[in-house]
C-alpha cells in the first residue's frame, strides 16, 4: 500500500495503484485551471479525488460551520464542478482519458449525514453532467461516476482505500501546511 497526505489525512491508495497528486504546480497550468486533489490510475479506470476538511484541528468552530454551512447551501459546487472538468480536460489533453472516470470528494466534516452526502452527490451529478444532455447526443461520458463522502462513508464504501485522520498538524506532500 502506498499513502499520501493531504493536511492531516492519510489516505492509503492498494498496491498496483498509480498516485498522482495532481493540485501541485507540477501540472503547470494552475494559474488558468483548477486540479482535483489526487488522480488515481487503477487497472481498470481512474479516480478523480478531491478532499476537503473543514473539521481540520487547525480551523475554528465559526469557520468549520460557515463552510458547512456554504456546502450544503450549493454555495462549492461551482467549485468542486471546475475541479472535476478543468481535470478532466487536461487528462483528455493528455491522452489519458481511456479508461471510466469516478470523481469522489471527500469531506471531512462528521456532522454531515447521509441525506445530506446523497444530495450533495445529486446536485453534483447534475452539474458536471453525469448524464449529458437529456437528448443522448453524447457517443461518451465525461465521467462515469460521482460521489460525495465523509470520513466514515467513505471507509465504508471504498474500504480498499482507507482514510485516517493523523495527530496534530498535518502537511500535504507538496510540505504546505493544511
Amino acid at each position: 500500500m502506498t499513502t499520501f497526505t493531504e493536511g492531516n489525512l492519510q489516505i492509503a491508495f492498494p498496491a498496483g495503484a498509480v498516485v498522482q497528486k495532481f493540485d501541485d504546480r507540477s501540472h503547470g497550468l494552475s494559474h488558468c485551471m483548477k486540479a482535483v486533489d489526487f488522480i488515481v490510475e487503477l487497472k481498470d479506470r481512474y479516480l478523480f479525488i478531491e478532499i476537503k476538511d473543514p473539521q481540520h484541528p487547525e480551523s475554528r468552530r465559526e469557520e468549520r460551520d460557515e463552510w458547512a454551512k456554504k456546502f450544503l447551501a450549493c454555495s462549492l459546487d461551482e467549485d468542486l464542478k471546475y475541479k472535476y472538468r478543468d481535470s478532466f480536460l487536461y487528462e483528455w489533453a493528455c491522452g489519458k482519458v481511456d479508461k471510466p472516470i469516478h470523481y469522489y470528494v471527500l469531506v471531512a466534516l462528521d456532522t454531515l449525514d447521509g441525506a445530506e452526502l446523497i444530495a450533495r452527490t445529486d446536485a453534483l451529478k447534475r452539474i458536471i453532467p453525469l448524464d449529458g444532455p437529456p437528448a443522448g447526443r453524447w457517443t461518451k461520458k465525461v465521467v462515469d461516476g460521482c460521489a460525495v463522502f465523509n470520513i466514515a462513508t467513505w471507509n465504508e464504501k471504498l474500504r480498499g482505500f482507507p482514510v485516517t485522520r493523523l495527530p496534530g498538524v498535518g502537511r500535504d506532500n507538496a510540505g504546505g501546511v493544511r
